[in-house]
């Protein structure tokens, strides 16, 4: 069997490398070999979010790097299909593993199936119910072209019924609670975050902010920042800016705020589950971030009007305040620190059920 994983943006490097470490197992043990051929679109082409994941995380080099980024989201997205059309014919796979929910992921989708290829969709059936976001956009299509869904929840296998999709859905749960359980040891004997950062558990805030509802709408970034250099004042803030939110923040004179914080470059993802694991409480605007605050048993504000990870609000483990400063403060002061925590997203073999179910 030959699969063509499409990849392009950090996430997906790491849930990529969940299955791809399946594979590896399945083709050490079996006489029926998998070929797995990456392609990484190039979506996110800053080294520190792209190359490092590759070496760090062991995954296979990608067969084909298309470096297609940096440009309008028809323009990318037009480029890709495009261009992994031309990689199809040449592969000529028996499945097409798509992850989330970037452009890179509807590029795939819409490739392979206009090309007749069976398309597996990792993390299918989220939903924020709300389409100004692309991301919404490119799931929603993603998963009525896709021929198999790999839905991490219920509730995610709620909305696909709801919408009409009743058959071949495989609810495996999450691989993102595979990678996050694999990789904990393996950050605490690599990483050094902790000690360059000079932190201890439990003395700061961990924050995120990329989301384009966030970033594109000055004044929701400048309430987020006013928020968190309020936070700031009684418990430190680690920041890992992502390249683009830099560029907004300078370009718009909002220096001074995020000069309260403590900003730092992107991070590996080994960094990142250290920073998460250690972190007092986490405020964040990315779904990936979200759910690894649960994972961690780390209390979590979202910074968006919406989650896809509805489990974790229902739970008591995550906030939703939008982009509201007095929202943002009241949050911090208010959280709970001993909710009852339960297995929400699976017992960490997503990875194995993915490669059992496409080989049948």
């Amino acid at each position: 069997m030959r699969i063509v994983t499409i990849i392009g943006a950090r996430p997906q490097f790491i849930k990529a490398a969940v299955v791809s470490r399946a594979i590896k197992a399945h083709n050490a043990q079996s006489t029926s070999i998998i070929e797995e051929v990456i392609i990484h679109t190039g979506q996110h082409y800053d080294p520190n979010m792209s190359e490092i994941f590759f070496e760090e995380m062991n995954i296979p080099k990608p067969n084909y790097n298309l470096n297609i980024n940096g440009k309008s989201h028809g323009k990318m997205t037009g480029e890709m299909l495009f261009s992994i059309e031309d990689v199809l014919l040449e592969t000529k796979p028996d499945w097409v593993l798509i992850y989330g929910d970037t452009n890179s992921t509807l590029a795939g989708a819409l490739a392979a199936a206009k090309l007749k290829i069976p398309v597996a969709h990792v993390e299918a059936g989220l939903r924020s119910f709300n389409r100004q976001m692309p991301e919404e956009i490119n799931r929603l299509i993603a998963d009525h072209v896709s021929s198999l869904l790999f839905p991490p929840t219920q509730t995610a296998v709620n909305n696909l019924v709801n919408e009409g999709i009743e058959k071949n859905l495989e609810n495996v749960g999450d691989v993102m609670y595979d990678a996050s359980l694999f990789y904990r040891e393996e950050s605490k004997n690599k990483s050094k975050i902790l000690k360059d950062l000079n932190l201890k558990k439990g003395n700061f805030i961990l924050s995120t902010c990329h989301r384009a509802e966030n970033t594109d709408d000055i004044n929701r970034l400048k309430n987020i920042l006013e928020g968190l250099a309020e936070v700031s004042k009684d418990t430190s803030i680690i920041l890992p800016l992502h390249p683009r939110t830099k560029a907004i923040i300078e370009n718009n004179g909002l220096q001074e705020l995020t000069n309260l914080l403590t900003v730092i470059e992107p991070v590996s993802f080994l960094d990142m589950i250290q920073l998460e694991e250690n972190a007092k409480m986490i405020i964040t605007d990315s779904g990936g971030v979200q759910k690894e605050a649960y994972f961690f048993k780390v209390p979590c504000i979202t910074i968006r009007d919406e989650t896809e990870w509805v489990e974790t609000v229902e739970a008591g483990w995550n906030k939703i305040v939008g982009a509201d400063k007095t929202r943002i403060i009241d949050a911090v002061q208010t959280t709970d620190f001993n909710k009852p925590w339960q297995e929400l997203y699976g017992d960490g073999h997503a990875g194995e059920r993915i490669v059992k179910i496409l080989l049948g």
